[in-house]
């Protein structure tokens, strides 16, 4: 994975290489529709213009599929991280319900130093409220090339990175399980 965010501390490798840890955050936005539940999917601006890798080869046009998300910055808390990124990069607004899980894994930085990547995403379950999908500010179309609804039961199989399809299928197993789950606290 390509990209960069989330405050990042730095430490020294077996291998010598300079270590990195982010903490980014991001939403699982549903609705619920002629009787479906919908997910809130997003295709990345900035990923999908590097059809260099290897990956990307194994993709249609490179194309990347992906939740919103994006580094917790100085001040926020990962749950208010989330809800900046669910409305920058998809234009709506959810309620936060809980926390579904958190991901962790490892990549290596193809810019700068090459930096081996510690990365922890904590993601979290939002219900529609408001707004339209894909009206984002015009400075968020460098990060975001569109965003649309796709129905859940098949949205893991969408989604480019396997981290992110285990969110999805998890919050398809708990919406099938434990649907009072999904009901928002009384006001």
């Amino acid at each position: 994975m390509h990209e960069p965010d989330g405050p990042a501390e730095a430490a020294k490798s077996p291998s010598g290489k300079k270590t990195v840890y982010e903490t980014s955050a991001g939403g699982v936005v549903l609705r619920h529709i002629r009787g479906t539940w919908q997910v809130a999917i997003i295709e990345p601006n900035i990923i999908n213009a590097d059809t260099v890798t290897r990956r990307a080869k194994a993709r249609p046009e490179g194309t990347v599929f992906a939740l919103p998300k994006g580094g917790v910055d100085e001040g926020e808390t990962p749950e208010q991280s989330a809800d900046r990124e669910v409305f920058e990069e998809t234009g709506v607004r959810g309620l936060l319900l809980f926390r579904l899980t958190t991901i962790r894994y490892l990549y290596q930085r193809s810019w700068g130093g090459c930096e081996h990547v510690s990365k922890a995403v904590s993601f979290y379950l939002f219900l529609y409220q408001s707004g339209r999908l894909g009206q984002i500010h015009p400075e968020m179309r460098d990060e975001v090339r569109r965003a649309f609804w796709f129905p859940l039961d098949k949205a893991h199989r969408k989604l480019t990175y396997r981290g992110r399809r285990e969110v999805l299928k998890m919050t398809q197993k708990m919406v099938r399980e434990h649907p009072e789950r999904l009901t928002p606290p009384p006001s």
